[in-house]
């Protein structure tokens, strides 16, 4: 009997081990199925600047997917990141409703967004769900001045803007007669009015004040009420679909000032529709030259190399503001949005465009500031000002 039972029992045995063993596999498989990693990209992707929202996708997905090369790993578990875009269309109350998706899709944070105007009330929505938020290019200083934790900016704001074009408009341009135009935007207006205050400590002087929206398409009437004003200088707070229609006019009527813009002139899109009418024209801009920063023609070989186009305006900067919330997921070894904002705050990740790293506020430590110049067509580096001496990398 005691052989018929254990003759009965052997076949029982092999049975449960084998189901155990097909179960052990089947949980060892799932456990190497990589956990996926959202991040949010928020940017205008549809309407008049929809070039400069996918650029910074471009930017950002770029770091995504040189980040999974890595194989990277959160507890030892293989993860994948991913990047949500959102298109806020430039627009204020668009933006809130995106950041609300983006929280509810829960992104562990968000790159962007492009316009100051989007990140000042998406800002809130953020820091109520205690998720960061790296801007790419929001120069705007009142977007940091809010007090949110939360928030950072990988690139200088408009204070440093606005007092460097103040002073090289007066010190170097040697202008006495000079016109401020805004285009009553966040970005704009906050830029002209540190441009004023850059150009009144620098003992210049503001002959008239002027303001158009960022939906204007006919600058006949502005210019002719400037013209009467014999300016040497036009400054510009607004960007490059503004600019280049302006620069055409003024050579229109007739109008030989000097164009001057900050943060938002410098691309290849300003070149195409202001063409000759462009030479001349200058613009400071937050950052190294692309051929300065310390990754940058390595990262202007990837990207058009993966996209076969110029890098439009600041896709290096969506890159590195990826990649920094990459770094500081693995260091914290979390997704946690709250760890994550905590090592923000301490982060010095050596970025393409320079080493990231936050004050206070969450603006970027020691800015670099771009001074160029259109001449035969192409924007040429004139100057570079700020920030630390960079060596770019090979």
């Amino acid at each position: 009997m005691k052989n018929l039972h254990a003759f009965a029992v052997r076949p029982i045995a092999a049975a449960l081990a084998a189901v155990l063993l097909t179960a052990g596999l089947n949980a060892s498989a799932g456990a190497a199925e990589p956990r996926v990693v959202l991040i949010g990209l928020a940017a205008p992707l549809t309407g008049a600047s929809a070039r400069i929202g996918k650029d910074l996708e471009n930017g950002a997905q770029l770091a995504i997917d040189e980040a999974n090369r890595n194989h990277p790993t959160l507890d030892g578990q293989p993860v994948t990141y991913r990047l949500v875009p959102a298109d806020d269309q430039s627009d204020p109350r668009t933006a809130v409703t995106v950041a609300q998706q983006l929280v509810d899709q829960h992104v562990v944070g968000v790159v962007g967004h492009w316009n100051t105007g989007c990140s000042v009330p998406a800002a809130r929505v953020y820091h109520d769900a205690g998720i960061p938020e790296l801007a790419p290019a929001s120069t705007g200083h009142q977007y940091t001045q809010q007090g949110f934790d939360t928030a950072f900016r990988v690139m200088g704001h408009d204070d440093g803007s606005g007092a460097y074009t103040g002073a090289y408009a007066v010190k170097t341009l040697k202008a006495k007669r000079i016109v401020v135009i805004d285009d009553r935007t966040s970005f704009g207006s906050g830029l002209a009015t540190q441009f004023e205050k850059g150009v009144q400590a620098n003992g210049g002087t503001v002959v008239d004040h002027q303001y158009i929206t960022d939906k204007t398409v006919d600058f006949s009437g502005v210019l002719t009420e400037i013209k009467s004003k014999q300016p040497d200088l036009i400054f510009l707070g607004g960007i490059d679909i503004e600019a280049a229609p302006l620069a055409r006019r003024m050579h229109q009527l007739g109008i030989h000032a000097t164009l001057l813009g900050a943060g938002g002139f410098v691309s290849q899109t300003f070149l195409k529709l202001a063409g000759t009418d462009g030479d001349g024209v200058t613009a400071l801009e937050p950052g190294l030259p692309l051929e300065r920063m310390p990754g940058g023609p390595a990262f202007d070989a990837k990207y058009q190399a993966s996209f076969h186009q110029p890098i439009e305006l600041h896709a290096p900067f969506a890159y590195d503001a990826t990649a920094t919330l990459i770094e500081a997921i693995g260091q914290t070894n979390s997704t946690d949005p709250h760890k994550l904002t905590a090592a923000l705050h301490q982060i010095e990740h050596k970025g393409i465009t320079g080493t990231i790293a936050f004050d206070n506020e969450g603006n970027l430590k020691n800015p670099a500031y771009t001074i160029y110049q259109v001449r035969g067509g192409k924007w040429v580096v004139v100057d570079v000002l700020g920030g630390t001496t960079q060596t770019a990398s090979k």
